[in-house]
């Protein structure tokens, strides 16, 4: 029998979440942790699923409980079926563009002319699922095929690593930085980089990472200024950054911004436009990917 125990949290808090082994370090087995958004119509609504081989004990439960303040957790048994296995197939592989992305279960049918990633549906978020980070992928892919050229690239928010990947994929003479204020989050962007054999330096095609709060860190600065600028976090958080993301890129760069509802589009929209940045493109949809150019 499998066990599942579930608890609501916050896209903070499910953002955080650390690996399975430092959660339970007592545990011989230790559960595999996935975190995911039921509804986006309800951005900061996430839950956290931790899938057991038995079924948990209190001190499994109370260190699970300890992720979201002011949560229960709900446990069930699951039946005969592989945990793991039952953990990652909710996650179809995503087709946005040239890019194919797929969890560690769907590697045996990636098509052969895609560009394809392995994200492991240990953390949902990030793994293209989620309707922003397939529309930057779209973004990123169209800019490609009209054309757009960048040699020195920032992925702010990276989660996972994906959206930093896929730029370096089609701009393979450009160099990267990817930060994440969370350090779980550049640990997974590292694993990620491994499996997806991307390389970790600072030469043209390689990729830097670091942990860092917005532009705050002596990388990001030394590196700027950037002419490819993508940001898919929140609305909040892209509105306060906005005057350092100007700061931080070259006169003409692009940005590539999401995390998002359409209905919170303007008021980002009038937070760069008021540093002289003009709308390129936006997406339709609930989920609004925004595609800003700076003033030359």
């Amino acid at each position: 029998m499998s066990w599942r125990a579930t608890l609501a949290c916050t896209r903070a808090e499910a953002e955080a979440l650390p690996e399975s082994d430092e959660l339970f370090p007592f545990a011989s087995s230790p559960p595999v942790l996935v975190a995911d958004e039921p509804d986006p119509a309800k951005p900061d609504e996430w839950l956290i699923h931790a899938y057991f081989a038995a079924e948990p004990d209190d001190s499994e439960l109370a260190a699970l409980a300890g992720l979201s303040a002011g949560s229960s957790v709900r446990v069930e048994q699951l039946g005969e079926e592989d945990w793991v296995t039952r953990s990652q197939q909710g996650l179809e592989p995503i087709r946005a563009g040239r890019f194919f992305v797929h969890t560690p279960t769907h590697r045996d049918i990636v098509p052969a002319e895609t560009i394809a990633f392995e994200i492991d549906a240990g953390l949902a978020f990030g793994t293209g699922q989620h309707a922003t980070t397939a529309g930057c992928l779209m973004a990123l892919d169209h800019m490609a095929q009209a054309g757009k050229r960048f040699i020195n690239i920032a992925d702010i928010g990276t989660g996972t690593g994906l959206l930093a990947f896929a730029a370096l994929a089609l701009w393979p003479e450009a160099r990267a930085i990817a930060t994440d204020i969370d350090p779980i989050s550049i640990d997974v962007a590292g694993d990620n980089a491994r499996i997806n054999g991307v390389t970790i330096g600072h030469s043209p095609g390689e990729l830097l990472l670091a942990v860092a709060d917005g532009m705050d860190h002596p990388m990001v600065e030394t590196r700027a200024p950037f002419d490819l600028l993508i940001a898919n976090i929140l609305a909040g958080p892209l509105i306060e950054l906005a005057a350092a993301f100007a700061r931080s890129v070259a006169p003409g760069a692009s940005l590539v911004l999401a995390g998002l509802l359409d209905s919170q589009a303007d008021s980002v929209i009038a937070a760069y436009a008021g540093h002289g940045m003009s709308v390129i493109a936006r997406s339709d949809g609930e989920w609004c990917v925004l595609v800003l150019e700076a003033p030359r």
